[in-house]
């Protein structure tokens, strides 16, 4: 094959990788979408977060999924716009801590705490600025009377626990599929 085919062979399948993981993503998080959604959630897609260790166009597939699966949010435009934005910051973070890591379970450990302290506070933001402005389809936080700190702190607590099982259940099959397939192609 000539290097002109293996470069177009090699583009093609990296965009049909990206496009089926942000395929999974939304259809997963759709499939739970009654709890994939609010300050408690089981996003079980979030999972798939993991993948942003192993290649940055995990990074696009990623924030693509996240902006299909946010089309149903109850909290419409933010969702879209910071759902989006912060899921790319935390994965694109991800990429850039773990892209001379070699060991599969850093790799993921280092995605679960990138997630559930830069995701998740971007998440709890959005919640808090969501509440703030009265925007439709926003849940009261815990103390709603209270200051914006305290608000953001209330989902953030509520949020780390469903994030921690979408994560150990990615990890694990992330972890189980990186020992089959080489994740960085």
């Amino acid at each position: 094959m000539n290097d002109f085919n293996q470069k177009t062979t090699s583009k093609a399948l990296g965009l049909t990788l990206t496009a089926v993981v942000a395929a999974l993503y939304a259809a997963i998080t759709m499939l739970v979408a009654p709890i994939g959604f609010g300050p408690v959630q089981l996003r079980l897609s979030e999972g798939l977060n993991h993948l942003a260790a192993w290649n940055k166009r995990y990074v696009v597939a990623l924030g693509l999924g996240v902006l299909i699966a946010n089309m149903v949010s109850p909290l419409g435009w933010i969702d879209w716009v910071f759902g989006t934005l912060g899921t790319v910051i935390m994965t694109g973070l991800t990429y850039l801590l773990t892209r001379k890591v070699e060991k599969p379970l850093i790799k993921i450990i280092i995605s679960t705490v990138v997630v559930l302290t830069i995701g998740m506070a971007i998440l709890a933001a959005e919640f808090t600025f969501a509440f703030a402005i009265h925007a439709h389809g926003a849940f009261a936080p815990d103390y709603s009377s209270s200051s914006l700190l305290a608000n953001w702190l209330s989902y953030y607590v509520s949020l780390v626990p469903g994030e921690l099982v979408s994560l150990v259940v990615g990890g694990i099959v992330i972890y189980a599929l990186s020992k089959v397939v080489n994740l960085k192609k």
